[in-house]
């Protein structure tokens, strides 16, 4: 029998102080996501916040959690780890917009078969500017050291968001009729989903590198496809304040044909108009490459859509306006119609 006295965590693969010194790096970041309601500090056995419930009648709590999927390959290549935070926050904040609330707080969790204080550092910075973009307090977190169980150098992460939202304005798409326009906000690219397709086509079939310069693109293919999801609450809070909206929808994997219906009522369907907004290159570019059917990038992708609103047609024009306000794009792509399901024309 080997002799395992003095034997310690570290010798298995976990060593404390280098994430007691990732917390340490990660500080700065976090405060910066802090508002008044926060009652905790970092390192607390649970977050507090305490909301601002003025005004509403009966709050309503929305919450939504994911992850960043297999975007994180894309981190793993380039070593570049202080963006795709935003991509989980995103994902999880979009969510929670749909459904008209304000987001109020973010919890994290990553995990990593090694934990470099650096990485974990650069990966929370991340994740705290989707915080900021995202309107909302990151008030706790995990980082789980499992060494023997990801690669070298690999880590996952996921994401969980809170909002709040006053019973009587909570969104559904129940309201949704006939008539109603469907307003396309720009999306900044692939966002976060379709990637294990993205990587297939990009990097197997075309055999590009994530430094290969792409006049097409205007940048490498990198950038192009390591661009962070937008994050949509600015633009919510601007549009909730003013109109009606009847239906909001996150374009996330399933692209168009999955995530309208979602909000569609019996009888309601969605016509599309193609060629009404604006493409980002990268989007075909990909199908290009990979020689895709139409059906399979409207099935897949947010084709440069990353959300979309159903108003009343007479609110259209403002919305659209109110949106290009905040400094984003925005077109009328479409109508709602008697029927079923989404027609892309």
């Amino acid at each position: 029998m080997s002799d395992n006295k003095g034997l310690t965590y570290k010798d298995a693969g976990v060593d404390t102080k280098e994430g007691e010194r990732a917390v340490s790096l990660m500080k700065e970041h976090v405060k910066k996501t802090f508002d008044e309601n926060v009652l905790t500090g970092l390192g607390s056995f649970g977050g507090m916040y305490k909301p601002d419930l003025a005004g509403m009648k009966e709050p309503v709590l929305i919450s939504g959690t994911d992850g960043v999927g297999t975007k994180l390959k894309l981190a793993f290549m380039m070593d570049k780890h202080d963006t795709v935070g935003i991509d989980c926050v995103a994902m999880c904040v979009n969510d929670v917009l749909c459904q008209g609330a304000k987001p109020l707080f973010f919890l994290d969790y990553i995990a990593t078969g090694k934990v470099t204080a650096e990485k974990i550092a650069d990966i929370v910075k991340g994740i705290a500017e989707g915080c900021r973009q995202g309107h909302s307090a990151l008030i706790g977190g995990e980082t789980a050291e499992m060494p023997g169980f990801y690669g070298d150098g690999e880590y996952d992460m996921a994401g969980f968001s809170v909002g709040i939202v006053d019973k009587e304005k909570i969104i559904t798409g129940a309201d949704i009729k006939e008539g109603d326009a469907i307003i396309g906000i720009a999306s900044s690219g692939v966002h976060s989903n379709g990637y294990s397709l993205v990587r297939k086509v990009i990097f197997d079939i075309a055999g590009h590198k994530t430094d290969d310069y792409v006049e097409e693109l205007g940048e490498t293919v990198g950038e192009a496809l390591l661009r962070p999801t937008k994050i949509y609450a600015g633009v919510c809070d601007a549009v909730y304040s003013k109109f009606k909206v009847n239906g909001t929808v996150h374009i996330t994997g399933g692209g168009f044909y999955e995530n309208i219906p979602r909000v569609l009522p019996d009888g309601i369907g969605a016509k599309i108009n193609t060629g009404s907004w604006e493409v980002p290159p990268i989007i075909p570019y990909i199908k290009k490459c990979g020689n895709l059917d139409r059906e399979v990038m409207l099935n897949t992708f947010n084709m440069g859509v990353g959300m979309m609103m159903f108003v009343d047609k007479s609110d259209a024009e403002a919305v659209v306006e109110t949106i290009k306000a905040t400094g984003e794009k925005a077109w009328i792509i479409g109508e709602a119609v008697k029927g079923e399901g989404v027609t892309v024309c």
